[in-house]
């Protein structure tokens, strides 16, 4: 018989070294013991010397039984010959698997761990055989480690405490596995900027926003009962439990029950099962909520009674306005809020075309209400032109643009976008009839002349319509929110306002 004492429950390393020297000593399994240090002796008979055999059997937590140290080796006979040190190797994957199986509860992990290192110089592809019953039993080991790990993260509550005047966040958990050291880390990458203890009974883990570091086991009573965010968390919770999508049993499969004493929400699951029936026949019983008015005008056509026919010609701009929102001859309504269609009196002398509605406008509707709208209405009063009579529309009806985390990036868009929303803009000035089009850059050019233009080359001038109307180019307003340099800003400001007066004298 030969006994290793590992320093802890989960030694992995000592049992790594043990067993190591009792596979090169070819000690089998049978004759190997590892007693955790400090352990009381639990065998029928005390181990104290090699002629004395070892009896040892327990039951696992998870409804399993081990094998028994006395039985026979697998894939080895007990006489096997010494080994040089250092001729014994193991895939990794074995290594990863027993550290995971360490961590289990059961008293015999150890052995069986030893019981595969013994077998793995006859059958190497051992790991790989499914249906071997001491690989089936590690590798369910390792799951249960890797669940309890699982549930560490998911049911881990913290409460507010004060350690000496300075905020501290503690809380106490009772894992099924020994999982503490290794699901704490989890805990620093989500708190990092937060002091706060884990106590278990196998255990402590504690940040201090710099360092993490492991204690001895604690008890219940060393951690809150309560704080004052507790209320908060459990109307919280309340308010979120749908009746209607309550599975009990999957419920209590995410969940179990082991955990319901520790966590303060769990006080109120027996009642809300209890009233979940009721809940849903109220909600089922209402009446149905009206839809947002903003979203509701970017419903899809096949839903929407009251949109015009494809290729009807809207009768006036109310009819226009509508129609816009069941428009698909280009892919940008599939990512806008909704279609932003022009503004304005019916019979503006002035229209101002932009290039397409910005993040602002996709939200409210309408046009030329973001920054780039306060800049052209600045310049409209400085101008001596009145905004409300203005007709102000874009080339383009959708917002096109990007997702940049929580922001939606501005894109230009293509020459293709540009005809195709162009069907919208020849109806709007076959309705407004306006004397003058003023073009805000070169997409709204491209709209309004059908070509693309360079805006340095043609800006000021006049251009002829067919329809009799006038057209002239001048920058867009968020071209000057992009410059830099103030000085130049201020000077292409005083340009822009100047192009606005030579729009007013085309009337």
């Amino acid at each position: 018989m030969r006994v290793a004492e590992l320093a802890s429950e989960t030694d992995f390393d000592g049992w790594r070294a043990a067993a190591r020297a009792f596979r090169t000593a070819g000690v089998p399994p049978g004759e190997a013991v590892f007693r955790v240090h400090g352990e009381m002796q639990t065998d029928l008979f005390t181990v104290e010397s090699s002629s004395n055999p070892a009896v040892q059997a327990s039951v696992l937590p998870d409804g399993g039984h081990s094998r028994s140290l006395q039985s026979p080796p697998l894939g080895g006979g007990s006489a096997a010959k010494p080994r040089e040190a250092g001729q014994f190797s193991v895939p990794r994957a074995f290594v990863d698997l027993a550290q995971m199986v360490v961590l289990h509860r059961s008293a015999d992990r150890f052995d069986l761990l030893y019981r595969l290192l013994w077998r793995l110089e006859d059958d190497p592809n051992l790991l790989k055989v499914v249906s071997d019953p001491d690989m089936a039993d590690a590798r369910e080991r390792a799951k249960n480690v890797s669940r309890a790990s699982h549930k560490m993260k998911a049911f881990v509550r913290f409460r507010q405490v004060n350690d000496g005047g300075q905020e501290r966040w503690v809380a106490w958990f009772e894992p099924a596995h020994r999982v503490v050291e290794m699901t704490a880390p989890f805990f620093v990458r989500r708190f990092a900027n937060l002091d706060w203890t884990i106590l278990t009974p196998d255990g402590t883990a504690a940040w201090d926003g710099e360092a993490l570091t492991f204690g001895a086991a604690a008890s219940r009573d060393q951690a809150p009962q309560e704080d004052e965010i507790e209320e908060f968390w459990k109307t919280y919770y309340a308010s979120t439990f749908n009746p209607a999508r309550l599975k009990t049993k999957t419920m209590q499969g995410e969940m179990p029950k082991r955990y319901w004493k520790n966590l303060p929400e769990a006080a109120l699951i027996p009642e809300l099962v209890a009233r979940a029936e009721v809940r849903m026949d109220t909600m089922v019983a209402a009446e149905p909520s009206l839809p947002n008015p903003r979203l509701e005008k970017a419903i899809p056509r096949a839903a929407r009674a009251d949109l015009p026919p494809e290729g009807i010609v809207p009768a006036d701009l109310p009819e226009l306005a509508l129609a816009v929102q069941a428009c698909r001859r280009c892919p940008l309504w599939r990512d806008a809020t909704q279609g932003v269609a022009g503004e304005g009196p019916l019979r503006a002398e002035l229209m101002i075309v932009g290039e397409q509605p910005g993040d602002q406008e996709d939200l409210a509707g309408h046009p030329f209400v973001g920054p780039a709208g306060r800049v052209l209405d600045a310049a409209l009063e400085e101008a001596g032109i009145e905004r409300a009579r203005v007709f102000v529309t874009n080339a383009v009806k959708h917002f096109k643009h990007e997702p940049r985390g929580k922001r939606r990036l501005h894109k230009t868009p293509t020459a293709g976008e540009v005809t195709a929303c162009r069907w919208w803009l020849d109806h709007e000035r076959g309705l407004v009839r306006p004397k003058v089009v003023l073009a805000l850059g070169a997409t709204a050019a491209l709209g309004v002349l059908g070509r693309k233009v360079a805006v340095t080359r043609e800006r000021g001038m006049p251009i002829a319509l067919e329809d009799g109307a006038t057209a002239m180019i001048t920058v867009h307003p968020s071209y000057l929110l992009r410059l830099p340099d103030e000085a130049a800003k201020a000077a292409e400001r005083r340009r822009f306002v100047e192009d606005l007066k030579s729009a007013k004298a085309l009337l």
